[in-house]
């Protein structure tokens, strides 16, 4: 049975403290935007962050949320989006869809059953119809923050790639993201065993390394990153 893992103490901690990282949201809502269509769902929205941003981009929007606390904040925030419509949802889920696409950013990691869950975001996306994933990368990187946030692993391009495969998807496009921000979590969270919360140093990383880090990567994919970027297609 699917369950949510992870402190959600913490957990909302850290969605706040990231919150404030807001080049590094851009950054990602960028990733995203070519591949959402007109109506798509997003699956983990947390705070709403990313919901906000992306429901500019197109006329229907859905946002969902497993852990309660967290959803009955999010419908507050969202109370006044007439175009974003939220969801309690906690995957694997039994539900099928018509969505234009579903997007899900540091989420599969925290879930078990991960090629069930892949399923379950394929189910809810019409045929031809993408879905976007963002996750954390390279076990070795797998810290006490990780733990005690929920995260049951971190991915290479290889093994997300599989688990998308597993699930009947078709991968498009997938890389690395944020290759400086690895060597920054790393040292933050393994060496320092602190917590990404917000801070000076997400603060100086957000303005100062990550728009070069942006600039640079949009030159050239970086062998390694903090993140794995995926989108897949559902056969039609």
């Amino acid at each position: 049975m699917a369950e949510i893992t992870g402190d959600q103490r913490v957990q909302s901690e850290v969605l706040e403290g990231l919150a404030t990282a807001v080049n590094h949201r851009r950054w990602f809502v960028e990733l995203a935007v070519p591949h959402l269509g007109d109506d798509p769902i997003e699956i983990g929205s947390g705070l709403g962050d990313y919901a906000l941003e992306w429901a500019r981009h197109v006329p229907r929007f859905t946002a969902t949320e497993a852990d309660p606390d967290r959803l009955v904040q999010l419908k507050e925030r969202l109370a006044d989006e007439p175009t974003i419509e939220v969801q309690q949802m906690l995957l694997p889920h039994p539900g099928r869809g018509d969505h234009s696409a579903a997007v899900s950013y540091n989420v599969l990691e925290h879930i078990e059953d991960h090629v069930g869950a892949l399923r379950s975001m394929r189910d809810l996306v019409r045929p031809g119809g993408k879905v976007i994933i963002i996750v954390p990368a390279f076990q070795f990187a797998m810290s006490p923050a990780d733990i005690a946030t929920g995260h049951v692993r971190r991915y290479t391009k290889k093994t997300l790639a599989a688990a998308m495969t597993e699930a009947g998807l078709t991968v498009e496009t997938i890389h690395y993201a944020n290759a400086l921000g690895l060597i920054g979590y790393f040292m933050a969270t393994k060496v320092f065993r602190l917590m990404p919360k917000e801070g000076p140093m997400v603060k100086v990383y957000d303005t100062l390394v990550l728009p070069a880090t942006k600039a640079a990567e949009q030159r050239v994919r970086p062998p390694f990153g903090q993140s794995v970027f995926a989108v897949a297609r559902v056969p039609g």
